[in-house]
């Protein structure tokens, strides 16, 4: 019996005989929220599409809790949110209609949807502040409540692994909190969550766990224990710097190359002055 809500150990995952991903070992415990960061074509949502079976050929074993994952066969115990902008947002469907697309598997073999199903969709879209919208067609809405509703059809499911691909990317900072307290609510109800995201300072701020991916996997672990300069170096080809917030006492992260903000510790800051770079002066007194 395996004691990991997620297992993937993988030796590579193709698209058309191109590998994308090589030798990843991810085991995510029950009740975790873990974030994957890595820069862009480093394979994050590649490690996601072979936890739902959507990558074709994948080498090695994927385990979601406890049931093995094949190619075009996803788990019923996943919520899968995908990146917004792989949605057809033309699609003529209303807010209520993608939701109970997450309840199909539980609806019987009715093609209409019944009075407990439409309860459920309005209980699952008023918790996520959206239940005025359910009539609204998906094109109408704003890009934190397109993501909303996708996050409504993946819960609809009651799962027990959550998946998001980038949940808020391309949402303003009000937005992208609110999602964020909503997916630790969940949490806290007992949901695993593995996320990616491309917001390294987000995921500094919130998650306890983190998952470094650049094409294979370069780090994973605590907070503290991932999130070092070298680390993330090493994960986004490029120097970084972290440091520490002298007032929260949380992490802050940076480039640190030649036209990076702290670029200036490294060339004369003018004579006589011993000014301190920028940020530095930032990380101390702000919040992430």
């Amino acid at each position: 019996m395996t004691n990991h809500a997620i297992e993937i150990d993988i030796e590579s995952c193709s698209y058309d005989r191109e590998i994308v991903l090589a030798n990843v070992r991810l085991h995510v415990p029950p009740g975790q929220f873990v974030g994957m960061i890595g820069p862009s074509g480093a394979g994050k949502s590649t490690v996601l599409k072979a936890a739902v079976g959507l990558v074709p050929q994948v080498r090695g074993r994927v385990t979601i809790a406890g049931r093995a994952v094949t190619p075009g066969r996803s788990p019923e115990v996943v919520g899968y949110v995908p990146q917004v902008e792989t949605v057809d947002w033309h699609f003529p469907v209303t807010v209520q209609d993608v939701v109970l697309m997450g309840r199909v598997s539980k609806m019987g073999l009715l093609p209409w949807p019944s009075k407990d199903d439409k309860r459920a969709v309005a209980a699952v879209l008023e918790r996520l502040g959206i239940g005025d919208l359910a009539k609204r067609h998906i094109r109408d809405l704003s890009g934190g409540q397109q993501q909303r509703t996708f996050l409504a059809r993946a819960l609809i499911g009651e799962p027990r692994v959550l998946l998001l691909d980038e949940p808020t990317a391309s949402v303003d900072i009000k937005t992208r909190d609110d999602i964020l307290h909503q997916l630790v609510s969940l949490n806290r109800d007992g949901v695993t969550i593995l996320m990616t995201t491309h917001e390294v300072n987000t995921v500094a701020a919130h998650l306890p766990w983190v998952v470094c991916i650049n094409r294979g996997i370069v780090a994973q672990g605590a907070l503290r224990d991932v999130f070092t300069s070298d680390v993330l170096s090493r994960t986004f080809n490029t120097n970084m710097r972290v440091v520490t917030d002298a007032e929260t006492g949380g992490l802050l992260v940076a480039e640190a190359g030649a036209h990076g903000p702290f670029a200036a510790a490294q060339r004369p800051l003018g004579v006589g002055s011993n000014q301190a770079p920028a940020l530095s002066g930032v990380a101390a007194g702000g919040r992430s």
